[in-house]
């Protein structure tokens, strides 16, 4: 089902909804739209109604207003819940740092954020993020494509490519459907890169978060997320970190058992109170 909700700014948005049960808003990632999570909608919609909706700039969302910032991607998260009355949010890569920005302010009972782009005392790295905005600039999104997928992902062996080479395989990628998704928006994915990092800081920045948390990531994505994750779970008050064996940075999309197992898992338990009477 789809509808068309009031968000803040008075712009529309489409929501999409499928499954039974108590419902979950998935705020998705950069560089895609939602139609690359319906595995896991698939996966989940028979326990849960799954609210889905494409973020700013994308298929059938609005614009994104200028100047970028995460507070407008904050009022349309609160809009959705709003609108749904859900209180469980799913969260991916830069999806994730949207998510629990957001749950220091709106009512969020659980989140479960999937490989989170989020910033902890400089963990992610940074530095591929200029010459990548640079190549884009110039119009030259496969060499932009090329020098982001090394920098976030240092830990594959294609990084350490030549950078020709690199690009000589982005070219090819871009003639599929996702390659073409993912090389349109290459300029929003590089503004929201710079956006988290804009926002880095210890992980007691989210310290006031009351949601319950669980901090997934995958075992053969980016290292970072693992050492991150370690630093929010000893930082807020109901975290925890789990490493996913055997999966990637989209390993969400795919939706194997190993990764929506312990989502279910997570989701249907009874929520606990907080001790420090928060909400």
């Amino acid at each position: 089902m789809t509808e068309r909700i009031r968000a803040r700014d008075g712009q529309t948005l489409a929501l999409h909804s499928t499954g039974n049960g108590p419902g979950i808003v998935v705020v998705h990632g950069g560089g895609v739209t939602i139609d690359v999570y319906r595995r896991l909608t698939a996966a989940l919609a028979d326990r849960f109604t799954v609210h889905l909706y494409n973020r700013r700039g994308r298929a059938d969302a609005p614009p994104r207003s200028e100047p970028y910032t995460v507070e407008q991607e904050i009022d349309d998260l609160a809009a959705v819940l709003e609108h749904t009355g859900a209180t469980r949010v799913v969260g991916h890569s830069a999806g994730g740092f949207i998510a629990l920005e957001g749950a220091r302010h709106l009512p969020i009972d659980r989140l479960a954020l999937y490989d989170a782009a989020i910033s902890v005392d400089g963990c992610m790295p940074s530095a591929w993020l200029e010459p990548a905005r640079a190549a884009a600039r110039a119009g030259d999104i496969a060499r932009g494509l090329a020098i982001t997928t090394a920098g976030i992902n240092p830990q594959m062996a294609a990084a350490r490519l030549p950078l020709a080479v690199r690009v000589a395989i982005i070219r090819a990628f871009l003639r599929t459907p996702i390659g073409r998704m993912m090389g349109d928006l290459l300029p929003m994915t590089l503004d929201e890169t710079a956006l988290i990092l804009a926002h880095d800081g210890p992980a007691t920045r989210w310290a006031g978060v009351s949601a319950e948390v669980l901090l997934a990531c995958g075992a053969d994505g980016p290292p970072y997320y693992v050492d991150m994750n370690e630093a929010l779970a000893r930082a807020l008050p109901r975290a925890r970190a789990l490493t996913i064996p055997r999966s990637g940075h989209d390993a969400i999309n795919r939706a194997h058992p190993r990764i929506v197992d312990p989502l279910v898992d997570f989701f249907a338990a009874p929520v606990t109170p907080d001790p420090a009477g928060r909400s």
